[in-house]
């Protein structure tokens, strides 16, 4: 006979979790870190009307479609948010977020904030927003040359663009100064299990008390 504790499993709502930072804090690297370590996170997967690259799989890393495919799911309302970014198209549609959502899974969002502010404009209730800070700005700078991805005029340019998108911070549930990998992973770990607790998420709980207090 084992000895090994019950869990009691609630059901619940899924949560709509979003991780925004400039370029070069570390959100790319704490996502991937969040989705190889909790198998209930899901990584969102957009639409978009470019070309794919090299690499790039069908369904894995975009759905990729024609302008006109996407005009008609952004007149249909099927998108939760959407933008044109150097004359392409992207954004996120409605029914797989809310079928995984349903199910109890969450749905990770490596998105800018102004898909957030249109991800809290269609599904506030379901939204957990976590911005992620580099330690200092000498630090930003030093992450961008360091991995090397881009030149010194673009490294200038994401440099300028850092201060209009840490001035969104304050739009954000919770700020996460990314000075270790480990320590901002484990705070992340921390709010999405705390955020799961919540009452209005925890469908289930209902039924389970009425069945408790049959007991008592």
């Amino acid at each position: 006979m084992s000895n090994a504790p019950h869990i009691t499993n609630i059901p619940r709502r899924g949560i709509l979790l979003v991780m925004s930072s400039p370029s070069g804090a570390g959100k790319t690297t704490l996502s991937r870190k969040l989705l190889a370590t909790d198998t209930d996170v899901t990584m969102s997967v957009s639409v978009t009307t470019r070309s794919p690259r090299s690499g790039e799989v069908e369904g894995k890393d975009y759905y990729f479609i024609t302008k006109d495919r996407f005009a008609q799911m952004r007149d249909r309302n099927e998108l939760l948010e959407w933008a044109e970014v150097f004359g392409n198209f992207y954004g996120t549609p409605r029914k797989p977020v809310e079928e995984a959502l349903g199910k109890g899974r969450d749905v990770l969002f490596d998105i800018d904030w102004q898909g957030t502010q249109q991800l809290a404009q269609a599904m506030e209730d379901d939204l957990v927003r976590i911005f992620i800070l580099p330690p200092s700005s000498d630090e930003l700078q030093n992450r961008l040359i360091n991995r090397a991805q881009d030149s010194s005029s673009v490294v200038a340019k994401r440099m300028a663009e850092a201060s209009r998108e840490i001035s969104h911070w304050p739009e954000y549930d919770y700020v996460i100064v990314n000075d270790s990998v480990e320590e901002s992973h484990a705070q992340i770990v921390a709010v999405l299990s705390a955020e799961r607790l919540r009452r209005r998420r925890r469908i289930g709980l209902t039924d389970f008390v009425r069945r408790l207090t049959k007991g008592l």
